[in-house]
């Protein structure tokens, strides 16, 4: 057995791992980088591996940066089947389409206004190569072995990080390799606690936040506090936050603070025309998370869903007291941007993040202080309000991930650290070397290592 890192090495997008075993090539992972303009160019540059060689993928969860290359895969030639668990196909049915969408209208927007340094600017991939790569998924249930022949076993644990994330083991003469895809958290609002694992021969762990704490204090007071201050100046809250998951979390802590009248009744906006698929999901996989029904209706009324292009683009318009979430995360594309570009130049405003900003993306500039941000070609003013609650973060901290690794009855014989940057990825192999007494390696991009 070998595993090949190409990606999540040094950065937290872009995760792919090549494993080689029984005459066979599984891809764990497919996902886009994104962040700094020399990982982004990685999508457009050919794949270290031939995708007609790859013989399977396998996907830990559905967020962009661990499925969104999948369409590009399969446009390059990959032939083979997509494993994951059901909920990562029903929300891959959402997203990846949406990715595709989304960069078509992004490379039209960039053509009409002139703004690319490609001409034309084309899109990596439409909306028919993403819908037409659904076809491949193989749902797998959690908890059962799959065979994928050459002697090679798949089993799935859900890992608590989304609906349908999940801890990839394969299984070949003997061996084990667990690769933990995003680690959840154990008393997340959502989400049920990661799976306990006892043992794993190789271990691939993610260190996102593999050098801070979670902050203690409570996010729902911290998110009324901010709320309260933003109406009182007579402005809008922008949240750029991922459309399956954070921005639940976010719909269900507003209508908690509604409920008890701890904020004012002013109007929200979710700007996803796939947030109401999205929480459907959540009804059809009631075992994955801690909502009874009634909470998941809750959550879905909390906001006014914003189907399209028109209604986006009437918000920026809007004036008094509001809160818009929409996508991405990082502010790296999608409808948000175009919010921030109406929203940040004005001090009244505030543009809130609820999870990791990777280096080179909007997020991460505007958090650490810039004063304007390029959107479009052209330089946006930041006078607005910037803040983070980084305990809605669905990544385990450094302490909850060693937590869970303490339940292995015996060091795995090699741990690698990834998909975390650079300082964070050091600083949890560290903590595992001095707490946990483990062999442990912090990959490199391209690096293979044999399991011996």
């Amino acid at each position: 057995m070998e595993i090949a890192f190409l990606g999540a090495t040094g950065t937290v997008t872009g995760s792919k791992y090549l494993v080689r075993a029984g005459g066979k090539k599984i891809l764990v992972d497919c996902g886009l980088f994104q962040g700094y303009k020399q990982l982004r160019l990685r999508n457009r540059a050919p794949l270290p591996v031939n995708p007609r060689e790859i013989d399977a993928v396998i996907l830990t969860h559905a967020h962009l940066d661990h499925s969104g290359y999948l369409p590009l895969l399969i446009k390059n030639g990959f032939a083979g089947k997509v494993y994951g668990s059901e909920a990562t196909r029903d929300l891959c049915a959402i997203l990846l389409p949406d990715s595709g969408h989304l960069q078509e209208e992004e490379a039209e927007y960039a053509n009409r206004h002139k703004f690319s340094k490609h001409a034309p600017a084309l899109p990596l991939y439409t909306r028919e190569d993403a819908e037409r790569s659904l076809s491949r998924f193989v749902p797998v249930d959690f908890a059962r072995d799959t065979d994928l022949d050459g002697g090679l076993t798949l089993h799935l644990l859900p890992a608590g990080h989304m609906l349908g994330s999940s801890f990839v083991r394969l299984r070949h003469d003997g061996k084990t390799l667990l690769l933990t895809g995003d680690l959840g958290r154990p008393n997340d609002l959502i989400m049920v606690a990661p799976t306990v694992v006892d043992r794993a021969d190789y271990l691939v762990v993610e260190s996102t936040y593999g050098d801070r704490r979670h902050d203690s204090t409570d996010p729902q007071t911290r998110l009324a506090e901010i709320i309260n201050r933003t109406v009182k100046r007579g402005g809008a809250v922008i949240v750029p936050a991922f459309a399956v998951g954070r921005a639940q979390t976010l719909m269900y802590l507003i209508h908690l603070l509604k409920a008890a009248y701890a904020i004012p009744d002013l109007p929200v906006f979710l700007n996803s025309p796939m947030a109401v698929d999205a929480t459907r999901i959540y009804h059809n996989h009631r075992g994955e998370h801690r909502l009874t029904p009634d909470q998941c209706d809750a959550m879905c009324a909390a906001a006014k869903i914003v189907n399209t292009v028109e209604e986006s683009k009437r918000l920026n318009d809007f004036r008094g007291p509001m809160i818009v979430i929409s996508a991405s995360g990082m502010a790296t594309g999608g409808r948000v941007v175009h919010h921030l570009k109406a929203f940040a130049p004005d001090p009244r405003n505030t543009i809130l993040f609820v999870g990791f900003q990777a280096g080179g993306t909007r997020g991460a500039a505007m958090l650490n202080g810039a004063e304007t941000i390029k959107i479009h070609g052209e330089y946006v003013p930041v006078r607005a309000e910037v803040v983070n609650i980084d305990n809605l973060s669905a990544h385990a901290d450094y302490a909850e991930i060693l937590a869970w690794l303490e339940h292995f009855e015996s060091p795995p014989r090699q741990t690698f650290v990834t998909h975390g940057e650079p300082r964070a990825a050091d600083a949890l192999r560290h903590r595992i070397e001095e707490n946990l007494k483990w062999s442990v390696q912090v990959p490199e991009y391209l690096e293979t290592a044999r399991l011996e």
